[in-house]
């Protein structure tokens, strides 16, 4: 089959998934409009600058005129930008507000409006809220618990309300993304562990039996990917759930500890989040043929040897590891 190739926009192409996802799209022929504010350091890209076929705007999503340029000669929007995770949006509501859902339907009309064919969201599978004892399919309700995932539920009904033909939508769910990536997080459950337990030898369990749906950050990428392949009316207006499987978080610990090594104690301590949620990706495998190539092992594995090749100094300190310590670093408005 020929490979489609697209002038595509990233949103968010500095951010944790994004810096992973970016050299993929050139690796794979396409053109890359990258879209950040990079606020986690402009080496996040040093491996692909330079690449004929990527360009690079610094801007804020919130700007008009910046996104109008960026957009320019596209077709395919990624939009991943957005403030990841409760802590950081609690820190700053409005900020969390403007960026997350007041900038989405502009940039979505501003799509329509340079000619982009097709636009691919980067939703979260927090829009389930609370689903206990369930298979979490995507025709399920959704009751959000946050702002966060409030608005990235509204988001997604907006993208369906500006949905018209030759102006095909993509809604992604995914699991939280894990691994290994320049521009790496260290606030997500599988990296917490995967740091702790090689930087002090411990890891802390809150809770242990809550169920928690991961994705390797490969194969988050390898989504978007595939959804820039598929034929219009395949995914026009779809909503796909992307996770691999459902961990209990005391099953995350003892990956990370089967990994690193027997040396790494574990702690159980008492949670307050008794969140638990088993999503399914039944439907992108069977609609996409989409099916997770890597394992949380796989993950894990890529995490100990960027800690251990010096890809990630002082990962117990540094803020620009964690959302929200470098969100309060940059009092971003």
């Amino acid at each position: 089959m020929t490979q489609k190739t697209w002038n595509v926009m990233v949103t968010g192409g500095a951010g944790y998934v994004g810096s992973a996802l970016v050299p993929k799209l050139l690796d794979a022929g396409h053109t890359v409009t990258v879209l950040d504010l990079y606020l986690y350091g402009e080496d996040v890209l040093d491996g692909v600058r330079g690449n004929p076929k990527l360009r690079e705007v610094k801007g804020d999503l919130r700007d008009p005129a910046v996104v109008a340029d960026a957009l320019k000669g596209c077709d395919a929007v990624i939009h991943l930008a957005c403030i990841s995770n409760d802590p950081s949006f609690e820190l700053d509501p409005d900020l969390g507000r403007s960026i997350n859902l007041d900038a989405f339907r502009p940039l979505v009309k501003a799509s329509k409006a340079a000619g982009v064919k097709r636009f691919i969201y980067a939703s979260s599978s927090s829009v389930y809220g609370i689903k206990e004892g369930v298979e979490v399919t995507e025709d399920l309700p959704l009751e959000p618990l946050t702002d966060y995932s409030r608005f990235k539920a509204q988001c997604e009904e907006i993208l369906e309300e500006e949905r018209e033909p030759g102006f095909v939508t993509l809604t992604i769910r995914p699991a939280t993304v894990c691994g290994y990536a320049p521009r790496q997080r260290l606030d997500v459950i599988v990296n917490i562990l995967t740091n702790n337990a090689v930087n002090t030898g411990k890891v802390k369990v809150f809770g242990g039996d809550q169920l928690r749906p991961n994705i390797h950050i490969d194969d988050i990428c390898d989504v978007y990917l595939l959804a820039l392949q598929k034929a219009d009316e395949e995914i026009d207006g779809q909503i796909y759930n992307a996770g691999e499987k459902n961990h209990s978080v005391r099953d995350l610990a003892t990956i990370v500890r089967s990994v690193v090594g027997p040396h790494v104690e574990m702690e159980t301590v008492p949670t307050d989040d008794p969140r638990s949620y088993h999503v399914s990706s039944e439907k992108i495998l069977k609609e996409l043929g989409f099916a997770p190539k890597r394992t949380i092992e796989d993950a894990v594995r890529d995490l100990v040897e960027a800690f251990k090749g010096g890809k990630l100094p002082n990962s117990m300190e540094d803020p620009r590891y964690v959302n929200i310590k470098l969100m309060q670093k940059v009092k971003l408005s």
